[in-house]
């Protein structure tokens, strides 16, 4: 019995949704890509950095296409100006929500938790770079981030409940208690106040402090060196951590040795092996 040709595939169609990413427009904030390592900056200090309508939809979509981006391998979120982001801009977003009716607020809030969801699955390690005022959905684009860089005067606060809303924002009681812990998680979504940047680090809620003068330059280096990494296997690594959480530990043991063995399957593993015994630094690719 003879087997039939089978028709070699094409990767070039697989990979046909992927697109550089570099020379995106951005409307609403500042964006820049270089070797790997995007960086957006929400620009308007004048107001420390407050989101609209029109930004949040940006950065849900923009979040969504980094799925598919071909020269990002790492994201630093940060903001112009000695602050991170203020929230929803008061006369924006605050004063036109109270005249919505309660379909319209669901799509509001359904649209706020997409740019979350897309921040977590997307592959890129995110990075927040985070100075003075980090406040309601800024605390949250910190919060959704991979890693968080602060500095001593950085004041984070989910501030919902002074606007009579619940903590409950964007997944904040999803995330923040697996960042902080239930019992301080519940202290700053109950009350609202300020995280200052040494109280957020020894909570584990920043990664480290920096000067605000070095801030933005240890993120960008810290996201240099994630993108010369195993890209691929970061995005694994990313992966594993976020769909864990509803895991059982047997689950996840299993999950972890099946996302292994497909690690191990890239060339990126067998350069490292060769890299070792040849007692050089890999050159990762990626793939």
């Amino acid at each position: 019995m003879t087997t039939p040709d089978v028709p070699r595939m094409d990767p070039a169609l697989l990979a046909g949704n992927q697109k550089p990413f570099g020379d995106y427009q951005a409307e609403h904030f500042q964006w820049s890509v270089r070797d790997g390592v995007a960086t957006i900056v929400l620009n308007r200090p004048e107001r420390k950095n407050p989101l609209t309508f029109s930004s949040y939809a940006e950065l849900r979509d923009l979040f969504l296409g980094l799925r598919h981006a071909s020269d990002v391998k790492a994201v630093v979120v940060t903001g112009a100006g000695g602050n991170f982001c203020s929230g929803g801009d008061v006369h924006e977003i605050i004063g036109p929500l109270i005249r919505l009716t309660a379909p319209e607020l669901l799509m509001f809030t359904r649209m706020t938790g997409e740019l979350v969801k897309n921040m977590r699955n997307c592959p890129q390690p995110i990075i927040a770079a985070v100075d003075g005022v980090c406040a309601g959905a800024g605390a949250i684009v910190a919060m959704s981030s991979d890693m968080r860089l602060g500095t001593a005067r950085a004041k984070t606060a989910f501030l919902f409940n002074r606007v009579g809303l619940a903590g409950c924002d964007m997944g904040a009681c999803a995330i923040l208690p697996r960042i902080i812990g239930q019992g301080r998680a519940s202290d700053l979504l109950y009350t609202g106040r300020a995280l200052g940047g040494e109280e957020a680090e020894r909570w584990g809620y920043f990664n480290r402090l920096c000067t605000p003068e070095a801030l933005l330059g240890e993120a960008q280096a810290l996201a240099a060196e994630l993108a010369a990494g195993p890209s691929f296997a970061n995005g694994i690594t990313k992966t594993m951590l976020h769909q864990e959480w509803s895991m059982t530990i047997e689950q996840a043991i299993e999950a972890e040795a099946q996302a292994q063995t497909i690690c191990m399957m890239t060339e990126d593993f067998s350069r490292a092996y060769h890299a070792f015994v040849a007692k050089q630094k890999p050159v990762f690719q990626g793939n």
